[in-house]
């Protein structure tokens, strides 16, 4: 009887994983692995996912309806970096990215920082 309980359990885990695993990960840009969604969510003084892992490629960040004014300013990456956003408070910023690790920030709210990780 623990015996089966001990399985049932693995298995339950087993499953909670993939689960996770095929919903974090995905099928980048012109069907390669890559990572997660290529949409950043800018709102709450805060970037939404980060880090986070792409498939290279464009990026969007997208504020969030009612969001304050923000903006992506780069501070590193393995190449020229992409302009930066400017200040806004809705729309989108699009920016394209080669294989590398990325880190930006909005220069408006302290702490408020993101990185990416392009394969």
């Amino acid at each position: 009887m623990k015996l089966a309980r001990a399985m049932a359990a693995a298995g339950l885990v087993v499953s909670v994983v993939a689960a996770c695993s095929s919903s974090s990960y995905g099928t980048g840009p012109g069907g390669g692995t890559g990572g997660h969604s290529t949409t950043i969510t800018v709102s709450n003084n805060q970037f939404s996912p980060t880090p986070d892992t792409v498939a290279a490629g464009q990026v969007t960040f997208s504020w969030g309806t009612g969001a304050t004014t923000h903006n992506v300013t780069w501070l590193s990456g393995p190449a020229t970096l992409p302009a930066s956003s400017g200040d806004k408070s809705s729309g989108t910023y699009k920016a394209t990215l080669a294989a590398g690790t990325y880190t930006y920030h909005c220069t408006i709210h302290a702490g408020m920082n993101g990185t990416i990780v392009v394969q």
